[in-house]
């Protein structure tokens, strides 16, 4: 059977579905909110407000749709699922091929800022020898690459789909791959169990075992990162295990719900980024609900949660051996958790390490500058393999 063929893909959300979503808006019941809280027990009732009041009122989707759909845009038919992905030639001699994975609760918009800088670097005075063409599918049952009723992917099977969307249905022999959160499992798998068609790995987030051993002498930084472990563990993980648990009981609220949805959302961006007091100033209402109305207008947030449903009920998702493809690691001083390089020498073949000066655990959205550099300069000496 041949390889099914990307038909081209363009956004165009139905006009009743907006006006559904403002209705909806308009019709809000508020909850309560202990005095002074500010953020500390989940979304701030004021800045959700606003930001309610600014989708219903203010928030020109059609705009925001219109800069997707600069992109070029496909979807094919893999696995069960109608695989959505942005393929982004690039301006250079000879651009390198670069899976480019999200994560949760992301979407292909934290990549608007860094794909150009990634497919064009001479645009922002880069060298053009450092083009990528840039594959950035949206995660089976995210967003655009959801329906009803499709079957749901683990982060190995996520992998695996997209080795076949890279060197099957694209024909890439050799590729460069770069995630973060969930895009820095699916990558870690797809290098684990396609090695051979990898140039390397980019990842900036790091998907270790949390209960590795400290041995009899932790150094300062291990014990840090134990205090992170104690932190996340203690006042970071709820999300993580009602969606790892009951996943299907939250779900009503949030497909029912725009702003019960905005709400959940959006409390993830505030504690995770870099904003460092300034959270509307490092990333827009705008931005933020470019990507919630992806989640809201394809209504796929159910499927989202399977990811970590998956890895709370089976096996580790990893090998226990040494990955024998190159990797990079990009850390970023405000992602939720920071091992130490020495918790993934066992398991990775690590070339570069970079500590940057700003950012977070949505590092694409945040600093697109830096990790376009980060990306770039790791897989400069790589593109000679293949």
């Amino acid at each position: 059977m041949a390889d099914p063929s990307p038909e081209p893909f363009r956004l165009d959300v139905p006009q009743e579905t907006l006006d559904d979503l403002r209705a909806r808006l308009e019709r809000t019941r508020w909850p309560d909110e202990i005095t002074g809280s500010e953020w500390k027990y989940g979304s701030n009732l004021t800045y959700v407000r606003r930001l309610v009041e600014h989708w219903r009122a203010d928030f020109d989707w059609r705009a925001q749709e219109a800069e997707l759909n600069a992109f070029d845009q496909y979807r094919v038919p893999l696995g069960g699922v109608d695989l959505h992905f942005i393929h982004q030639p690039g301006v250079g001699p000879d651009p390198t091929p670069l899976l480019l994975v999200h994560g949760w609760p992301g979407s292909v918009w934290e990549f608007h800022d860094l794909i150009p800088r990634l497919t064009d670097p001479g645009r922002f005075g880069g060298d053009p020898a450092d083009a990528f063409t840039v594959v950035a599918p949206s995660l089976p049952g995210y967003t655009l690459s959801y329906r009803p009723g499709q079957p749901r992917f683990d982060v190995g099977q996520m992998g695996d789909l997209f080795a076949q969307l890279m060197t099957d249905v694209l024909g890439y022999e050799r590729f460069a791959a770069q995630g973060g959160d969930w895009g820095g499992y699916v990558v870690t798998c797809l290098a684990a169990g396609h090695a051979e068609k990898l140039l390397g790995i980019h990842l900036n987030f790091l998907p270790v075992r949390q209960d590795l051993p400290l041995g009899d002498a932790p150094s300062e930084e291990d014990l840090a990162y134990l205090e992170e472990l104690r932190f996340w563990q203690a006042e970071e993980t709820g999300y993580h295990a009602i969606q790892g648990t009951k996943p299907q009981t939250i779900a009503y609220a949030l497909t029912d719900s725009p702003a019960g949805l905005a709400g959940w959302i959006v409390e993830k961006f505030q504690t995770w980024t870099d904003h460092r007091g300034d959270f509307e100033g490092w990333v827009t209402m705008d931005s933020l609900l470019t990507n919630i109305t992806l989640y809201w207008v394809t209504g796929a947030i159910n499927s989202t949660f399977w990811p970590y449903y998956a890895i709370r009920h089976g096996p580790w998702p990893l090998p226990d051996g040494r990955i024998e493809v190159p990797m990079a690691y990009a850390s970023f001083p405000r992602e939720t958790r920071h091992p130490p390089r020495r918790f993934a020498e066992p398991f990775f073949d690590v070339r570069r390490w970079t500590e940057l000066p700003r950012g977070g655990h949505f590092a694409a959205l945040e600093v697109p500058d830096l990790l376009a550099e980060d990306v770039a300069a790791f897989f400069r000496p790589l593109r000679q393999r293949r």
